[in-house]
Parts: C-alpha cells; structure tokens; sequence
C-alpha cells in the first residue's frame, strides 16, 4: 500500500480543488490519502463525491497552532468533523485569516513589494487564504523566484520582515480537542528548521505525555539527519511516525507520494481512531497541559 497523509487543496493553500486531487492521488498510485486542509475540512465532501475506486480517503485538517511564541501545525486524521468544540476552534483561526493577509500585504508594500489584497484574495479564490497565496502573489511580481523563496526570514518566514501572528492554538490544547472528536494528533513537520524557528525537541516529549499519537518524519523540509533524530525521539516516547508529500499542486515542488507512511503505521491511526472516546478530557489551561 502506498499511503500519503498530508496534502491541500483549493479549500486552503493548494492549487487542485479537492476532485482533482483525489483523481491526482489515484493516478499517482496511491491506495490512501489524507486530505489535511489548514484548519478547514470543507473540500472533503468534494473529494469524497469524486473518489476513484480503490482509493480510500482519510478525513483530516491541519491546525495552526502556536507554543512560546513559535508557530507549528498539527495534523488531525479521522476526528468528527461536527464535534462542536474543535469546529470553533477551526472558524476563530479561519476568521483571522483574512485580516492577518492583509496587514502582511501591508507589511510588504511598506517594504516596496508590488503586491495588492485584491490579487492575494484573488489567487486564493475560495479557500482559506495564507502565506502561500501571498508567495504567489510575490512570485508574480518578480520579488522572489519561487514560493519557497518567499519563505524565508526576508519575508514571511516566522519573525521576517513581513510576518504578522494569527489566532492559534496551543498545540496542548489541540491535542486534547482532536482526542476529544475522536481523532488522532501528529505534530506535522516538527524540526523543518528551514521554515523558521522550531519549537524544543524537549516539547515533542512534553506533547507525547498529553497524548500526541505521532510526528512527522519523512517530509521535504527534514534532511536524512533530522529524519534520524525524529525517529530516535519517536521510539524514546513510544510515538508513530509517520511520511507524506505536504502536496500543495503546483504550488510547491513536492509531488505525491514522495513520502509515504508505513501501513503498518496507518493500520496503527485507524485503530487508535476508532477506540477513542468522543469526549475530550478535562484541560486545566496552564501551558496547555492535561490533568
């Protein structure tokens, strides 16, 4: 089985609306994929109505969260969509999406960037605008060469020069409200250090005793050295690991089915999906911590 866990599409920052990519994903030869839009699952009914056969699709969303001032994703696979507490979450981080574009457009005409609102919105079209549709807009513009070149401490890197914070969660927390829609938490590319700053490896074990399942390990952004640490990290707190594409279309270069997960692994996520309680635990809000 050939098993690809986290990919976008129109809904956030991608360039296939989520037909396409779920026809994409099957003539890539995948048998799994997970559709993890940022913060958002509303192209998986899209993407489920054009399913090819022999492709299963997963229910998933990739959450902004935020820890000591420093931005991170977590991926949540096979919650309940409808569980009320972490679909807020979802519309207040989708909500300040649109003024957080805009001040950073405004950052980068300050900057004497030739990029409007009206372009950035655009391009995002109906998906949840970010930082990507920006970096096209840059792309356009002839101020970088590519997306990945916007992505850098010049720019729209954590801390760069056209950087502007969003509501998001504290990845303890967020923990705590996938488990509770009866999903499944993996701490998305947790050491792509070419993005920007990196939470500690120390909060990865804090993370695993609150009851994050998995990390991220075979991605692009992770060299084979990083690749070797998180793997000794992940048997040291009894973690999953797992590897997937982060396919953005055209977007980005990364291609699906670049990385893979384990079936193994997989089999491992559905099971843990499948006993979870559909209530969260009690959270004491310090530092995000469970009780």
């Amino acid at each position: 089985m050939r098993i690809d866990l986290h990919t976008h599409s129109t809904a956030s920052d991608g360039t296939d609306t989520p037909a396409e990519l779920v026809r994409n994903a099957a003539a890539a030869g995948l048998d799994v994929v997970a559709l993890t839009d940022h913060d958002t699952v509303s192209g998986y009914e899209e993407a489920a109505g054009a399913l090819p056969d022999g492709l299963t699709l997963v229910t998933g969303a990739e959450l902004s969260c935020r820890l000591g001032g420093v931005s991170l994703h977590m991926l949540a696979y096979l919650f309940d969509p409808a569980e009320p507490e972490l679909a807020r979450e979802r519309e207040l981080v989708r909500d300040d999406r649109v003024p957080r574009a805009k001040a950073m457009v405004g950052k980068l005409r300050e900057l004497g960037v030739p990029v409007t609102w009206e372009r950035v919105a655009e391009i995002a079209g109906d998906g949840a605008v970010g930082r990507p549709h920006i970096a096209t807009a840059m792309v356009e513009a002839g101020v970088v060469e590519s997306v990945t070149d916007a992505f850098d401490s010049e720019w729209l890197s954590n801390g760069g020069r056209a950087y502007v914070e969003k509501h998001e969660l504290d990845p303890f927390e967020a923990v705590r409200l996938i488990k509770g829609a009866g999903g499944v938490a993996v701490f998305a590319h947790p050491l792509a250090v070419k993005r920007g700053e990196c939470v500690p490896e120390s909060a990865i074990g804090e993370l695993a005793a609150a009851g994050l399942d998995g990390i991220e390990v075979d991605h692009m952004d992770h060299d084979e050295p990083i690749r070797a640490r998180l793997r000794a990290i992940a048997a040291e707190h009894g973690l999953l690991t797992t590897g997937s594409s982060d396919y953005h279309g055209s977007r980005k270069t990364c291609r699906l089915g670049e990385y893979t997960t384990d079936p193994e692994v997989y089999a491992e996520i559905v099971r843990r999906a499948a006993l979870a309680p559909r209530e969260a635990p009690p959270y004491d809000g310090v530092r995000g911590r469970l009780r």
